[in-house]
């Protein structure tokens, strides 16, 4: 694609065709980083010699390290040109999956775990991207379409974890990671626009940083999606965490593989994205789209309460689930997207922070609630983290005072 940069509205007039596929691959290969080792918990246990609670630190301290990378890095799309941004996190993430691994113990695994979720927030770099060249009308198409890509990585990410993990074990899954993530760094130095920052202004970082942080007072929609949105992740990651020692146990006595295969039922979830991207273009769309795809999350959880009986609960669960966190995740982006044109990066990173951080609380609550009461306890969790997400939705007043009191 030109180097050349639009002079008045930085916006690409006719993109490629294959742009979008483009940008959805890329935003699938960064993502799936994130959710490699939720299959591998017990491989990793074995061979550190601990448990899949003690393990636990390692998956937690990835989505810390994406809510860091969103807080931290994520503004700098604003500020800075975003395809070197990208290339730049692309080319530093390759080097932390490789330190992964070699990692000889839990301490160094977890600290490699928390700088490949720190850059794999390269995706969140993409999403508010694609957002800005998309014309208004067709944006929640266009991020629906990106956010298919993304879906795909996270639950393809757990089918490739799984897969791998049992043929070749668990350092061969993150040396092959290496590898697609590099590949997926030349494709973007080649196809990304040369654009110019949405903020020209000379800012410093701190101030950066700090004018990111103050769109959390400045807008109550965005509030009000982080919020729900942390939870739902929450209650999304207390299953996938759950689900590993679940197969493994008496009840079913299956390996890693079949851990990651159930994220292939999930993908059935990424044509939600589309329906959901165009019914959230309409006026109103998005507190509707969400409010069906909580309860769907919701619903998931009646589901996998009967999940020690038979694979068909899990199954039906996982689609279900699936379907409400993609359709939640489209209603949520295409909202906050909407408020500052100019400040995408900064509210993307606002929102994501609190979406990630909501999935390592769920993650850490899993792993618990598996040590402290089995399977049933952790659908107690989950039920939990997505009842209190339909709720707050339900009673978010959108007539409300649009900014907090300084």
């Amino acid at each position: 694609m030109s180097s050349s940069s639009p002079a008045a509205n930085p916006r690409v007039a006719a993109l490629p065709r294959a742009f979008l596929p483009l940008m959805a691959l890329a935003c699938g290969v960064a993502v799936a980083n994130i959710y490699y080792a939720q299959p591998l918990l017990e491989r990793f246990a074995l061979t550190f010699h601990t448990t899949v609670a003690g393990i636990g630190v390692i998956p937690t301290a990835t989505q810390v390290g994406f809510a860091c990378g969103l807080i931290g890095l994520g503004p700098l799309g604003d500020r800075y040109p975003r395809h070197r941004v990208i290339l730049g996190m692309g080319a530093a993430l390759v080097l932390m999956l490789l330190l992964a691994a070699a990692a000889p113990t839990v301490a160094v695994l977890a600290t490699a775990s928390f700088g490949l979720g720190l850059m794999s927030s390269i995706a969140q770099q993409i999403v508010p991207l694609v957002a800005h060249l998309a014309p208004p009308q067709q944006r929640g198409r266009a991020v629906g379409q990106v956010m298919s890509g993304l879906l795909v990585g996270i639950l393809g990410g757990r089918v490739l974890g799984g897969l791998v993990g049992q043929a070749g074990g668990w350092r061969m899954v993150f040396l092959l990671a290496s590898l697609l993530n590099a590949a997926s760094l030349a494709m973007l130095w080649r196809t990304l626009p040369r654009l110019p920052a949405d903020d020209t202004s000379a800012q410093s970082y701190a101030r950066l940083v700090a004018s990111t942080l103050a769109q959390f007072r400045k807008h109550a929609d965005l509030r009000a999606a982080g919020i729900t949105g942390g939870l739902f992740f929450g209650a999304f990651s207390v299953f996938w965490v759950g689900l590993t020692p679940l197969l493994g146990s008496p009840a079913y006595g299956l390996g890693p593989a079949a851990a990651g295969l159930f994220g292939i039922l999930g993908l059935t979830g990424a044509m939600v994205a589309p329906l959901s991207g165009r019914h959230s273009d309409r006026p109103g769309g998005p507190r509707r789209v969400l409010f069906l795809a909580l309860a769907a999350v919701l619903a998931a959880w009646g589901l996998f309460a009967f999940g020690t009986h038979g694979l068909i609960w899990l199954i039906l669960g996982v689609v279900v689930l699936d379907a409400g966190a993609q359709g939640a995740q489209i209603a949520n982006q295409t909202r906050i997207y909407a408020l500052d044109a100019a400040s995408r990066s900064r509210i993307n990173a606002v929102y994501m922070t609190q979406f990630f951080i909501g999935g390592a609380l769920g993650t850490f609550a899993a792993s618990h609630a598996w040590a402290l009461g089995g399977w049933p306890v952790v659908v107690a969790t989950g039920a939990a983290f997505s009842a209190l997400a339909l709720g707050l939705h339900a009673m978010w007043n959108p007539g409300r005072a649009k900014t907090l009191p300084a």
